[in-house]
């Protein structure tokens, strides 16, 4: 006995299947794109829920700025209070110009687990 196949379903799983690949293609592109993303001098990146990089090191009387290139508000805000850029929305960014040599931990405030810090060494 021969198997029989419905063919009013054949074109509907195509047009399923193919679909499904073009979105899954999509969205890997979409995926390597963000992760691919790496700060110039003097910048972090907020991405993957995290700081990027999570230490920089500067020399006094340098401005760091931190861009947000997650899909949620995240803020910088400094551990000892000395510093806080409010929400970053999306595609926003927040800078901040390093005076004094020392070590400066922050985190995000909406999320805490995020931390990063900033080394600020005497300049020539």
């Amino acid at each position: 006995m021969k198997n029989r196949i419905n063919k009013h379903y054949l074109p509907a799983w195509g047009v399923l299947l193919c679909f499904s690949a073009i979105t899954l293609l999509v969205s890997i592109n979409s995926c390597s794109q963000k992760e691919n993303l790496k700060p110039g001098t003097n910048q972090v990146y907020i991405q993957n829920m995290s700081f990027t990089p999570a230490t920089i090191t500067v020399t006094t009387n340098t401005t760091v700025t931190w861009t947000n290139q997650d899909n949620m508000t995240h803020t910088v805000t400094s551990d000892a209070n000395q510093f806080n850029s409010r929400d970053i929305n999306p595609g926003g960014a927040y800078s901040k110009e390093f005076t004094v040599p020392g070590s400066y931990a922050y985190h995000c405030a909406i999320h805490p687990s995020m931390t990063g810090t900033v080394v600020v060494q005497a300049g020539p």
